[in-house]
């Protein structure tokens, strides 16, 4: 089995923006997409080589926010030592959910999904 640094995250994940898109979408600034990112809000990492780092388009709700329960989701996982790119793949991974925990939590099932996260962690 591959390890989340090594997957591949453009066939994981289907649209990715830029952080000009992800500021758009948000009503932020740039500097905002970076600072949410820095303090681990978001989630960016560079999909495919040669390109520039992007944010998975589903961490975005349809009314232009980040879906609940990400920021605090990434914070349990970075502080399990897991980096952006590995979360991005731990997220959009099949882990019996049923599905991809970033489905879950964007049908507002966090609850397990934070439960396996911190378990990750140990």
């Amino acid at each position: 089995m591959t390890s989340l640094a090594d997957a591949d995250l453009s066939q994981l994940v289907d649209e990715w923006l830029d952080w000009d898109g992800a500021a758009h979408r948000l009503g932020v600034t740039q500097a905002k997409v970076r600072t949410m990112i820095k303090v681990h809000e978001l989630a960016a990492a560079v999909p495919s080589p040669g390109t520039r780092p992007c944010v998975p388009a589903a961490f975005l709700d349809d009314e232009g926010l980040v879906v609940k329960g990400l920021p605090g989701l990434l914070t349990v996982l970075h502080d399990g030592g897991y980096d952006d790119r590995e979360c991005i793949a731990w997220l959009f991974t099949d882990a019996d959910l049923p599905g991809r925990p970033i489905d879950a939590l964007r049908e507002n099932r966090g609850s397990e999904v934070k439960r396996r996260a911190q378990a990750m962690g140990l």
